[in-house]
């Protein structure tokens, strides 16, 4: 049977662009190391009046008109997001009732920077179910409010955004690799590495937010492998080869890891959708909003095989395969 299509994508982005040179005002860094060590040049940073939610619902909004689809027509939220707005209810629950949608089903995924491929993965396997005719799947962070802003190593490496997908069940007509929709998605954990990446607080334990930690190189070395791995997992299931992909659009961690994944499966850098430099890691939000930039600048068309891949704190790691 075919898959969940894609429908439409949207993107939101915070007023205010932190620029590296204006990070060095106040942190011990420079532009060119920076630069020099993950891509990035710039971030949007979330001002006081917005919130994970606020730009959940902009991106939303923003995917509902690029699809042509009416919010009441949305019977399924899924928001993958590591800063909710509050612990509970499910930051899903506000962008529901924002878009004037409720009655439907409605919640939060947390997998850090994976989040977005796990909450496809489960929006998809529910539209398959029946669950509903249609989804909106969000990614969505305020990454810059867990930020260490004293820890140079962590600090320069994210901003805040939001992107999001509307998806349609399937048709339940015979498919394949050249029918609309997701042809496969693989998603993997491992809770051995905890502590390579995470925060350091939450209700459970500290009673407080926490903040980001984490061992750089470490993280690197298992991102290359496990997310080379993961692409060749999906490629094999559904008989391609790597170049036969049209994109890859990635999480945006690091410029660096986004090269070495690529020359691993011997992917032209050419195909690989780079935002990093733009936005910096916008942890669940980096694929959406990756994907919804090269579909309106035009590099992303109708018919084309894309790859998206993730790999976060946990660690979690997926990718999903799609034709537009």
């Amino acid at each position: 049977m075919s898959g969940s299509r894609v429908l439409g994508t949207g993107s939101a982005l915070p007023r205010r662009v932190v620029t590296n040179a204006e990070l060095a005002e106040t942190v011990d860094t420079s532009d060119e190391w920076i630069v020099a060590r993950t891509g990035i040049r710039q971030r949007h940073i979330a001002s006081a009046d917005e919130t994970t939610s606020t730009l959940a619902t902009a991106a939303a909004r923003a995917a509902l008109a690029d699809a042509g689809v009416e919010a009441s027509s949305i019977g399924l939220i899924v928001l993958a997001t590591a800063t909710p707005d509050n612990t509970f209810p499910a930051t899903a629950t506000k962008v529901q009732a924002a878009l004037g949608c409720q009655g439907g089903v409605a919640f939060d995924v947390a997998a850090v920077c994976s989040g977005f491929l796990y909450a496809l993965a489960t929006a998809d396997s529910l539209l398959r179910t029946g669950m509903a005719k249609r989804a909106l799947v969000i990614g969505a962070e305020t990454f810059s409010r867990i930020l260490d802003w004293e820890d140079r190593t962590t600090c320069v490496l994210f901003g805040d955004g939001a992107g999001a997908v509307v998806l349609e069940a399937p048709s339940g007509e015979a498919g394949g690799k050249d029918a609309p929709g997701i042809l496969g998605t693989k998603l993997h954990a491992d809770g051995d590495q905890h502590d390579l990446l995470y925060v350091d607080g939450g209700p459970s334990t500290t009673q407080t937010v926490g903040h980001v930690r984490m061992r750089g190189p470490e993280v690197f070395r298992h991102a290359v492998v496990n997310l080379a791995d993961v692409l060749k997992e999906v490629l094999e299931d559904n008989g391609l080869t790597p170049d036969e992909l049209d994109w890859v659009v990635p999480h945006q961690a690091n410029a660096r890891i986004l090269d070495a994944t690529a020359r691993k499966l011997g992917i032209a850098p050419e195909k690989v959708v780079v935002t990093v430099q733009d936005h910096a890691n916008t942890s669940a939000a980096s694929v959406p909003l990756a994907l919804d930039v090269a579909r309106k600048d035009g590099r992303i068309k109708a018919g084309d095989l894309v790859m998206l891949e993730a790999m976060g704190g946990g660690f979690t790691w997926g990718a999903s395969l799609i034709r537009m």
